[in-house]
């Protein structure tokens, strides 16, 4: 509810609570069953559970919202860590392969005029596809 639905609903009360005193004495009867049949239905109100600060102890690891917690916790730390594990597994492929190719380009006696050539990558590449 925002602040006007708040201020509507107060000048409404405030307006029934002015004419209560005038309404007819069958209606207030009427209103007093209907109050008591409604309490009558109610749902008796659930206990709550008293509110726990802080840890206590072992006790508190094996509740029911500590196990929840843990219960997501666990498989999203476990994706954290094995996304990071593949990123830096792939950066290492990554940097064999381009050492591999150096090691190529430096063990051959080229002269330095194919390495301005446009088609050198492309030769580079066929290379390494043939071994």
């Amino acid at each position: 509810m925002n602040t006007d639905d708040i201020n509507l609903a107060y000048k409404i009360r405030h307006a029934l609570n002015e004419q209560l005193d005038a309404l007819p004495a069958s209606t207030t009867d009427r209103l007093a069953q209907a109050r008591a049949r409604a309490m009558a239905r109610k749902k008796a109100d659930a206990p709550q559970p008293a509110v726990r600060h802080g840890w206590s102890g072992f006790s508190y690891l094996l509740s029911g919202q500590a196990l929840s917690r843990v219960a997501v916790a666990v498989p999203l730390l476990g994706l954290v860590i094995g996304m990071g594990g593949i990123y830096q597994h792939e950066q290492q492929e990554r940097l064999a392969e381009l050492a591999d190719i150096d090691a190529a380009v430096l063990a051959d006696e080229l002269p330095l005029t194919a390495y301005l050539d446009t088609g050198f990558p492309a030769y580079l590449e066929s290379q390494q596809r043939q071994q």
